[in-house]
């Protein structure tokens, strides 16, 4: 199941999109959000995330 993105502790960084090797992480506003479709649940974005504001589906 792909990881999410707590949009409350986001802080729109861009930590997490440069460590997706897949690029499934894309700017939302001022924050990040998950494609899904693309992500290939590795956790590379869960451990950049200098927030926790990422987690396994």
């Amino acid at each position: 199941m792909p990881h999410k993105i707590d949009a409350e502790q986001c802080v729109g960084c861009g930590a997490c999109m440069s460590a997706c090797p897949v690029e499934a992480i894309k700017q939302d506003g001022d924050k990040c959000k998950v494609d899904e479709s693309a992500c290939v649940d590795c956790g590379a974005c869960e451990s950049a995330c200098p927030t926790g504001a990422i987690q396994a589906g």
